[in-house]
């Protein structure tokens, strides 16, 4: 089973961070606004980023990570610009 590691964009244009094991499933909770205290405010919510990891833990220590990251650094993440990120 793949895990994954997912951005959303809320109503509001705040940046969501979070991991789960079947993205279609967490994007419909979020968006029923049973998934997390912090998107249920800001609904409707959409998913602009993923990416898949082998495990859970992985995917876990990538959200973390990028919940570290500054506003510019994610969305350069969610443009693939890699020339913006830090190292």
């Amino acid at each position: 089973m793949s895990n994954y590691t997912y951005l959303l964009r809320c109503a509001d244009g705040s940046l969501y961070c979070g991991w789960t094991n079947d993205l279609d499933k967490r994007l419909s909770a979020h968006n029923a606004g049973t998934a997390s205290k912090y998107t249920r405010s800001r609904l409707p919510v959409e998913m602009i980023y993923a990416e898949e990891s082998d495990t859970k833990c992985d995917a876990m220590r990538r959200e973390y990570a990028i919940k570290h990251l500054s506003r510019e650094e994610k969305e350069a993440l969610i443009l693939s610009d890699s020339n913006i990120l830090k190292a």
